[in-house]
């Protein structure tokens, strides 16, 4: 066997199942919200159908980007694998 071989990493299976039952709650609570604001802005300034969707489409970028970071900031705490 090679001195130099990297030991094998182990899934935390309870960290992965964490954060995805986490990131799932979340993103339910983020796009939702995306959705209702973009409703109510487009409502309130009369803006019709294609303001209530480009305000959509916004919303839910923004949505994704603070996804996107939960998840990292997630996976910085709750790690998902280890050495060995």
């Amino acid at each position: 066997m090679n001195a130099a071989a990297k030991p094998a990493r182990r899934i935390l299976w309870a960290n992965v199942s964490t954060v995805i039952s986490a990131a799932i709650l979340i993103g339910a609570e983020v796009f939702g919200a995306a959705f209702a604001g973009s409703w109510a802005i487009a409502t309130l300034f009369e803006l019709g159908d294609m303001g209530a969707k480009v305000f959509d489409v916004v919303f839910v970028l923004i949505g994704i980007a603070v996804m996107v970071k939960f998840v990292r900031g997630a996976t910085r705490v709750e790690p998902f694998t280890t050495a060995g």
